[in-house]
C-alpha cells in the first residue's frame, strides 16, 4: 500500500527517535498503536451498521468492492482473465453487417448511403 522498503522504515525511525528523543518514542508508538485499534473498531463498527441496515437480501454485499479499483478488477479484468480459456463473445460491433441503401444493395463499408427523403 505504501511501498516502504526496510531501508525507508529505518530512515524514518531514525528520524523518529532523533525529533522525539529516547525518552518520548515509546509514549509515542504506543499513543499511534492504540489510535489504530480505536480507528479500525470505528471502522468496524459502521460496517456492521451499513451491513445490518441494507437487510438480509444485501448479505452477500461485500463493502471491499465499493473501492473503486476492487470495482474494475471484479467486472472487468476478472473478466479477461477468467474467460482466457473459453471462446469470447464476439464484440458487438465486430461483425457488423454492411450498410444497405433503399432499394437494398449493400455499399461498401465507409460510404455513406444516399439521401432517402422518405426515411426522414
Amino acid at each position: 500500500m505504501f511501498d516502504l522498503s526496510i531501508w525507508k522504515l529505518l530512515v524514518l525511525a531514525v528520524i523518529a527517535l532523533v525529533i522525539f528523543g529516547p525518552n518520548e518514542l515509546p509514549k509515542i508508538a504506543s499513543q499511534a498503536g492504540r489510535a489504530l485499534r480505536d480507528l479500525r473498531k470505528i471502522a468496524e463498527g459502521a460496517k456492521n451498521d451499513l451491513r445490518e441496515g441494507l437487510g438480509p437480501e444485501f448479505s452477500d454485499f461485500d463493502i471491499d468492492d465499493l473501492n473503486p479499483k476492487r470495482f474494475v478488477q471484479k467486472h472487468l479484468l476478472d473478466d479477461l482473465n477468467g474467460d482466457a480459456g473459453k471462446k469470447a463473445a464476439p464484440h458487438p460491433m465486430a461483425e457488423s453487417p454492411q450498410p444497405a441503401t433503399a432499394n437494398g444493395t449493400l455499399t461498401d463499408l465507409g460510404d455513406r448511403p444516399p439521401f432517402d427523403p422518405d426515411a426522414t
